[in-house]
């Protein structure tokens, strides 16, 4: 066994801000209901999300909506995935029934050739929080809390421009505003186990590039780009177990990014109520290899730089989302929609923690939108079912069998000027 087991679970943390349920199906309950196959068609203001240039052509409209999550998430280990008797260190943990919201707001206007968005919503957002009392085994029997919550808040004024009658351009920028959240033991060999806990924010800065082509009656077809963003987050962490050095919390900074993602999409309108969408959608996740951790307090800085233990190994490879989604106009007043996708896990083995879940995952969704006269409701569901993965033990995971599913909704109100 590459570190000790107290190790090992002193760095479950910072990277849960990368899980790969973490990017949301949403914004929006239209591209939610189509299982997020929207890039070729992008039809409402969530375009500023995930095509800028489908603004064009667009009726005026302001929506406002929500977005819900609740994780569902377990845990099984005992000994001998940590290398002792099976016995030993038992642990069956289940994720709290949280649900996480986050609201959104969409506006967009059209003149001419021309359109303008504001979009102020959640692109990021995830938590999960286990009970203490589960994780008995590998604290010594001090119960500890164990939880993570992360979001980024994106404001984006957009522009899009109708060049020709068949092919629209349009940008985005991006101004995130990230935060995250952590409590989790740490474990000093001989010493005791302590609650460490950190709080960060921070900005970064990025743009979304979008086209989309009209190639015939039946046909769109829509390509983006969206910047990587390094969102530079300051907080704060504590930890007791360094009251003796008379520095019970330091100040830190940590850079993080939301990688590159590339993304491309059709859309057929199969007859006049029906309307087939495709996408395929790349994160160029490699570039995360590790996080690194810059404590103010000498002794935090003493105790976790040589070792390394102020770095978080992520080592995640790119991932390819395949997407597919339809619509059906079912009455003049009535739309219905439904999806699927697939999502391969990004982390592999042996860096996945428990409060860094990843899996691969097969989401079904389905969704609505209502309206009458100026006046629209908007409405999906999508319910992610993850792979379960058994791990075996290395310097940076914590080995066992872990499972994620995830339940999403989002609901809006719309109305056109």
């Amino acid at each position: 066994m590459k570190k000790s087991i107290g190790l090992v679970v002193i760095l479950a943390i910072t990277a849960t801000i990368f899980a790969n349920g973490l990017s949301l199906n949403s914004p929006g309950p239209v591209a939610l209901g189509m299982g997020g196959a929207f890039v070729g068609y992008a039809n409402d203001g969530t375009a500023i999300y995930w095509n800028p240039a489908g603004l064009t052509g667009q009726d005026n409209a302001v929506k406002v909506m929500v977005t819900g999550l609740m994780p569902i998430a377990s845990y099984e280990a005992d000994g001998s995935d940590y290398g002792y008797p099976a016995a030993a260190m038992a642990v069956d943990a289940e994720s709290k029934d949280n649900l996480y919201l986050s609201p959104n707001i969409f506006v967009n206007y059209t003149k001419d050739r021309m359109a303008f968005g504001l979009g102020i919503f959640v692109p990021a957002a995830l938590g999960i929080e286990y009970d203490g009392a589960d994780f008995l085994a590998l604290t010594g029997g001090t119960e500890t809390k164990w939880m993570s919550k992360i979001g980024a808040i994106n404001i984006a004024p957009a522009f899009a421009y109708q060049i020709t009658e068949s092919w629209s351009l349009g940008v985005a920028a991006n101004v995130y505003y990230g935060t995250f959240e952590l409590k989790r033991p740490a474990i000093v060999p001989n010493v005791g186990v302590f609650q460490y806990s950190e709080e960060s924010t921070g900005l970064g800065y990025g743009a979304t590039i979008g086209s989309k082509w009209k190639l015939s009656k039946v046909v769109n077809f829509g390509f983006t780009v969206r910047t990587p963003v390094k969102v530079v987050m300051s907080g704060e962490a504590k930890n007791p177990a360094f009251a003796a050095y008379g520095a019970p919390k330091s100040d830190f900074d940590r850079d993080v990014t939301w990688p590159m993602w590339i993304a491309g999409g059709f859309a057929f309108n199969l007859n006049p109520k029906t309307v087939l969408t495709m996408d395929a959608q790349w994160s160029q996740w490699n570039t995360m290899d590790k996080l690194v951790t810059e404590f103010d307090e000498a002794a935090w800085v003493a105790a976790t730089e040589p070792t390394g233990d102020n770095e978080f190994i992520l080592d995640w490879n790119d991932a390819i989302q395949w997407r597919i989604g339809m619509e059906y106009k079912a009455m003049p007043c009535l739309t219905l929609r439904t999806g699927w996708y697939y999502d391969p896990a990004p982390a592999p083995d042996e860096t996945l923690t428990v409060l860094f879940s990843s899996s691969t995952n097969s989401a079904l969704t389905g969704g609505f939108t209502w309206n009458r006269g100026k006046f629209l409701v908007d409405g999906g569901l999508e319910y992610i079912y993850g792979e379960e993965r058994n791990v075996t033990i290395s310097a940076d995971n914590n080995p066992g069998s872990h499972h994620l599913d995830v339940f999403a909704f989002s609901a809006g109100i719309g109305y056109k000027f």
